[in-house]
């Protein structure tokens, strides 16, 4: 009597990155390990705010126009109106930073959202989720921030709705690539012929392997959001309640000439911030980019 063979799917193997190489390949990169080290002392500074300045930063307390290191109590002067610009910066990092990771928390939900749905439904769903894309790309960024907030009025909520509803474009653009790169893969037909809900399928298998380059994408759009609120600060349109790095370099623009740091201090912030997560998006990039580990 001969005994037929009995055949099974082969399990489904998912190979996950280990954290130490992670981070022994993040570490070979110094400007990205500057740019962490940049980062995390500035939302240190964010944190220790409140217990570095515990009043409120917008009101005077010294002589106008003290320049930096003139004076002790004031370490990096003080503006036009008197106030310090220490206590300004260290208050602005709360307000800037928070609006950063905010908005590009929210425009990353809503472009892996966009880009997952378009790439798994096809069709006319691809289309119309791609045509709505491309909708929001055409209009000039810099201007639709500032027609929402205009609408909306100069809130730290209306700000940062209106960045992150000009970054998410982008992202899901390249989360539909990456969903249609895994798509027809073999690990998601096993799926398939397993019966595993779509759903299950789309959260539990393709997303993971199709978040770093997201991840390095969403870096990169914090640094946009960082600029997008100064612009909006610069020109007037920020929250008057709040510190901010933006609004300062606004309000220290008439006295260029004289008393120019007080743009230049704040400017230097902003500059610091941006740089430092360029260089730490580039830094994932080549940590978590497999095309890149051999090198």
């Amino acid at each position: 009597m001969s005994v037929s063979p009995s055949f099974s799917a082969p399990p489904i193997v998912r190979v996950t990155p280990r954290p130490t190489a992670f981070v022994a390949r993040f570490a070979r990169n110094r400007g990205a390990v500057a740019g962490a080290v940049v980062l995390l002392l500035m939302a240190l500074l964010a944190a220790g705010a409140g217990w570095l300045y515990p009043t409120n930063p917008l009101r005077i307390v010294g002589a106008p126009e003290i320049w930096p290191f003139e004076s002790w109590r004031y370490p990096l002067g003080t503006d036009s109106m008197g106030r310090d610009i220490a206590a300004l910066i260290a208050h602005g990092a709360r307000a800037t930073l928070l609006i950063g990771l905010v908005a590009a928390a929210a425009a990353t939900l809503i472009g892996v959202s966009i880009g997952a749905a378009a790439a798994w439904s096809g069709g006319w769903i691809d289309e119309a989720l791609m045509r709505v894309t491309e909708l929001f790309q055409i209009i000039p960024n810099v201007v639709f921030v500032l027609t929402v907030v205009s609408i909306l009025g100069p809130h730290i909520e209306a700000i940062t709705l209106a960045v992150g509803l000009v970054s998410w474009p982008p992202i899901a653009r390249l989360t539909r690539a990456e969903f249609l790169s895994f798509k027809e893969r073999e690990f998601v037909q096993a799926c398939r012929a397993l019966g595993m809900n779509p759903l299950r399928i789309v959260a539990g298998e393709i997303l993971p392997n199709a978040l770093p380059p997201v991840i390095v994408m969403s870096s990169l759009v914090v640094a946009g959001a960082i600029l997008y609120e100064s612009v909006v600060s610069f020109l007037g349109l920020g929250d008057p309640n709040i510190a901010s790095w933006g609004r300062l370099v606004g309000e220290g623009r008439s006295l260029i000439r004289s008393a120019w740091y007080i743009c230049a201090v704040p400017g230097v912030a902003i500059m610091l911030a941006v740089l430092s997560l360029n260089l730490l998006g580039d830094g994932l990039n080549d940590a978590l980019n497999p095309k890149l580990h051999k090198q």
